[in-house]
């Protein structure tokens, strides 16, 4: 492979890291910071974002755009049918009602987090904290990278299925993410 080929991917790769990073910063968390404005439902125009980014230090283009939604690898972003909007799929610690309707989950789903986090959920059992929702995967694999990072990872097995028999409602986002509200402690599974 030509060096300077590699180089270039590398670049356009960390590039890339860097515009996911920020989109989820503005999309998710602050829109204020750059002059955003999201509507009730999230979603951003394109070119108010291309235009608020102009002030800071990742401007953004259509193009550029357009490539971080499509090479997200977990699906953060959705660009609405004609083009013209983006929001963040979940994730959110501003209010934002992504209007999703309850749906039956899984009987299992999964949580990764760290270790050091453990005994509180124990005790508590699992809140959204600063996030709208609390996060949960349709299998151990995702749950795991979700747990790496934040420390030493632990899995742990909801019982989804009996939450949503209970009357506790579920949500999937868009790039297959469970959301809900709380978990309280006695549906989650510790691993032995």
């Amino acid at each position: 492979m030509d060096p300077q080929c590699f180089a270039i991917r590398i670049t356009m790769s960390r590039d890339m890291i860097k515009i996911s990073k920020f989109l989820s910063y503005v999309l998710r968390h602050r829109p204020d910071e750059i002059g955003l404005t999201l509507d009730a439902n999230g979603w951003a125009t394109v070119a108010e974002l291309i235009e608020c980014s102009q002030k800071t230090s990742t401007p953004l283009d259509e193009q550029c755009i357009r490539q971080a939604v499509a090479e997200s690898d977990k699906k953060r972003f959705a660009l609405s049918e004609d083009g013209t909007r983006i929001r963040a799929n979940q994730g959110h610690s501003v209010e934002v009602d992504l209007a999703l309707e309850a749906r039956e989950p899984p009987e299992i789903l999964f949580h990764g987090t760290a270790t050091r986090f453990s005994d509180e959920i124990a005790r508590s059992g699992l809140k959204a904290m600063s996030r709208q929702h609390v996060h949960l995967s349709p299998d151990e694999n995702t749950a795991l990278s979700v747990g790496k990072r934040h420390g030493k990872p632990i899995i742990l097995r909801i019982r989804a299925g009996e939450m949503w028999k209970a009357g506790t409602k579920f949500y999937l986002s868009d790039n297959g993410v469970w959301l809900t509200d709380a978990v309280p402690r006695a549906f989650i599974d510790f691993p032995k």
